[in-house]
Formats: C-alpha cells, sequence, structure tokens
C-alpha cells in the first residue's frame, strides 16, 4: 500500500457542498467516494451561513465515511477566485550543497524569498506556483532536482484572494473538524484538471465556470493562470422566470434548464417537459415554452460575457472553456461561440464516477496537489489509514479453519447443500 495516496478534496460551491475522496494508485487516480450536500449560506463574495456550512461539510464528510469505513481527517480546498489576483516574482538563490546540485530545500528557500512580497492588507496567499526554473541559461518547467550549477532562477506567481472570505472559509471548514491541508483557486484547479496551462502556452484560454448563482472568469495566458473574475450570475439566476411564471421550484428550474432545454434552437420541440397538477388541474410546458422564457436572461448573461471578455479577445487567438454546472447546459457553449465569434466547447470530466461539469473543481484540486510533491516531498493522506485497508479488506480471519472465505466458496454455498 505504500504507493497509494488517498485524498479528499473539497469545493463549497454557491449551492451545494462537494467532497471527493479519491486515490492515486501506481500514476492512476480513481474516485472512491462522491458527496454533494445542499447549501445556500455563500454568494460569491461572503459565506452568509456559517453554521449551515460546518453541518453541511460534516454531513458530507460522515456520509462519506459511512460508505469507506474510514474518518476523513484532512481535505484540499478550493477556494472561489473573488478578487483574485496574482503577483509575479522572479527569484534567485545560490545553490547552498557542497556539490552544487539542486535539492528540494533550494527550492523551497526561492519560495520562502518570493512569499516575503508585500500583497496588501485586502488579500490573501493562497497558493505559490513555481512557473519557469532558469539553470545555466537555459529555462524549462520540469523541476531541476538534481542538475547541477551555482544559482538557481524561479519565476515565481503569487496567486491571492479575499481575505475575509478565504480565512472564513478556511476557519469554518477546520470547525467542522477537518484540517485544511491545502488551497488552491477553483480557476487554477480546473486548469490543471482539464490540461488547460499546457494548451495556454501559445494562446489565451478563457475559463467560464458557471455556478447556479454566479460566474467565474479565469484567463490563461502564457500558461499561467493570469487574472480571475466573479460575476454574480449564473444558471440559477437564468432559470429564475421559470420560478417566477411556473411557480416551480428553484433547483427544478436548473434542472429542466440544463437537461430539457436547447438554448441554440430557435425552433424546439412542442411536446411536454414538465407536467404538474395545481389546483386539481393539470398544467404542462414544452420545450419551445421553456426556451422563450429564459431567452431574455440568457442574452442578459452574454451580453456581460461579452462585455468581459472583448478587451481580452484583442490580446491574441482565444478559446473559451465552459464548466461548472453550466458545462451541463445543453447549447450554452453555441450560443458563447457565436456571440464572441471563438471556438468555445463545454468541458465535462472523464474520470469514472465523475462525469459531471459541477464536479471539475474537485477533480482539478487532486491534480493540483499531486503536481506539488516534487517540491514539498510530503503527501498527507486525508484518511485514517489504517481503518480503510481493514475496511476494503477482502479476506478477513476466520475462526473456521476449513472453510475459506473467498467468493468460490460463497458461490458453493447458493448451489450446494452443505454437510
Amino acid at each position: 500500500m505504500s504507493d497509494k495516496k488517498i485524498y479528499a478534496a473539497l469545493e463549497v460551491a454557491d449551492h451545494e457542498v462537494r467532497l471527493i475522496v479519491g486515490e492515486f494508485f501506481n500514476t492512476r487516480f480513481n474516485i472512491i467516494k462522491v458527496e454533494r450536500v445542499p447549501f445556500y449560506g455563500i454568494r460569491y463574495n461572503e459565506i452568509t451561513d456559517p453554521d449551515g456550512l460546518q453541518q453541511a461539510v460534516r454531513k458530507a464528510a460522515d456520509d462519506a465515511q459511512k460508505m469507506i469505513g474510514a474518518k476523513i481527517n484532512k481535505v484540499i480546498l478550493a477556494m472561489p477566485s473573488y478578487k483574485m489576483k496574482r503577483y509575479s516574482f522572479k527569484s534567485t538563490v545560490d545553490i547552498a550543497g557542497i556539490d552544487q546540485t539542486v535539492t528540494q530545500q533550494d527550492i523551497k528557500n526561492a519560495i520562502r524569498k518570493a512569499e516575503q512580497m508585500d500583497i496588501g492588507k485586502d488579500y490573501a496567499l493562497i497558493q505559490t506556483v513555481c512557473v519557469k526554473y532558469t539553470v545555466n541559461g537555459i529555462t524549462s518547467r520540469r523541476v531541476p532536482i538534481g542538475e547541477r550549477c551555482s544559482q538557481l532562477t524561479i519565476d515565481i506567481d503569487l496567486l491571492c484572494a479575499d481575505r475575509k472570505l478565504s480565512y472564513d472559509l478556511v476557519t469554518f471548514v477546520e470547525k467542522s473538524g477537518l484540517k485544511v491541508m491545502d488551497i488552491f483557486l477553483d480557476s487554477f484547479a480546473i486548469g490543471k484538471e482539464a490540461a488547460l496551462f499546457e494548451q495556454a502556452v501559445n494562446n489565451q484560454v478563457i475559463i467560464l465556470k458557471m455556478e447556479r448563482t454566479s460566474t467565474t472568469l479565469g484567463l490563461l495566458k502564457n500558461g499561467r493562470l493570469s487574472t480571475g473574475a466573479v460575476m454574480p450570475a449564473g444558471l440559477g439566476t437564468i432559470a429564475a422566470p421559470l420560478v417566477d411564471k411556473y411557480g416551480i421550484e428553484s433547483e427544478l428550474a436548473a434542472e429542466l434548464l440544463k437537461y430539457s432545454a436547447r438554448l441554440d434552437q430557435e425552433q424546439c420541440s412542442l411536446n411536454p417537459v414538465h407536467i404538474w397538477s395545481e389546483n386539481g388541474e393539470t398544467r404542462t410546458f414544452n420545450e419551445q415554452d421553456l426556451v422563450d422564457c429564459v431567452r431574455p436572461n440568457v442574452n442578459a448573461w452574454l451580453d456581460a460575457i461579452q462585455k468581459t471578455c472583448i478587451p481580452i479577445l484583442q490580446a491574441g487567438p482565444t478559446t473559451v472553456i465552459i464548466t461548472g454546472e453550466g458545462g451541463e447546459t445543453q447549447g450554452l457553449a453555441t450560443l458563447i461561440k457565436n456571440r464572441l465569434g471563438i471556438e468555445t466547447r463545454a468541458y465535462i470530466p472523464e474520470t469514472l464516477g465523475g462525469r459531471n461539469g459541477g464536479l471539475s473543481t474537485c477533480l482539478g484540486l487532486f491534480y493540483a496537489y499531486q503536481d506539488k510533491q516534487p517540491i514539498t516531498g510530503t503527501a498527507d493522506d486525508s484518511l485514517d489509514m489504517d481503518a480503510f485497508i481493514k475496511a476494503v479488506s477482502y479476506r478477513e480471519k476466520r475462526t473456521d479453519g476449513n472453510k475459506e472465505d473467498t467468493l468460490t466458496y460463497k458461490l458453493k454455498g447458493l448451489f450446494l447443500e452443505k454437510k
């Protein structure tokens, strides 16, 4: 079990708490458990229900524990990109070793030097990212541990976010009983999950993470996260007219918008997409009714996206990736493509057990944390590993030494009479 590492990734979205427990084993990643707990106590810029947050996080952890048989102690946490800001720093250190080969400690010294930069009182340092390494005049993205040189220069990005929101989120998560082992911006995590940093070396990539009440815009440029912003409008905002006109619940309205409407079609099906009873009378509406009802809000959302993206598009070739809950919405990527005139596609993770746009951030947290290991040299498991190994063991000790606790024996027991 020495090659197995099990982590838990946590995201507090604007309508639910998402928790994924997954393992890296022999370079492969597998999902063990996914938990999604409804929670509406966070806006794009503040936590409005601290007690509810603690309860939702605790419920997600407890429900996961029931299935996997081990307590979750630590999590990798996603931080909203509200007021996200990047500070770039070129850090140069002398190689201290006698043999003058680069070590983990040399890289840590360069990082520590960069972290002394003053980022102001309104921001919290979320993550320090080593972008490029320069050794003997040669620049590379590869970690140069073991290479011989007298000096090491690292291009480092300090990724920051709103201080109050960041500290509040970490505080309330830890009050729920979970230790935060690392933190990454949600836009950065999505970039890792979808391998967007590699795509953004020569082209710009705009990440649109569309959730229920907000849309996060992240810009990847030159292989790094450049800027980010949060717009207070999302899937639920677009679906709000359905609630007002038909009196359905907001949760249902969002689901109908995602899976029962083709937003890029002018002429839609007249077959009913929702049927319900009200005051003893059966009521329905079809796909055309649905699309016509939400179209003004869709256009308003597209107008806001276009206004934000126009300055970015003028800087060079750009691709848009839409994910989060919005990645599940049929036709939305086509509408963005037509409005902006650039390549746009929806991103849905392909990991078995996590094929949902809303899980993109959580899945990216695993890769973001794993990619830091060559630098940090440490990787803490999120679980009580002794309890987990015992829980997943397929063979238990038996008092009856004549009978095996195997699948073959159990099958025999179904068809053969025991004597």
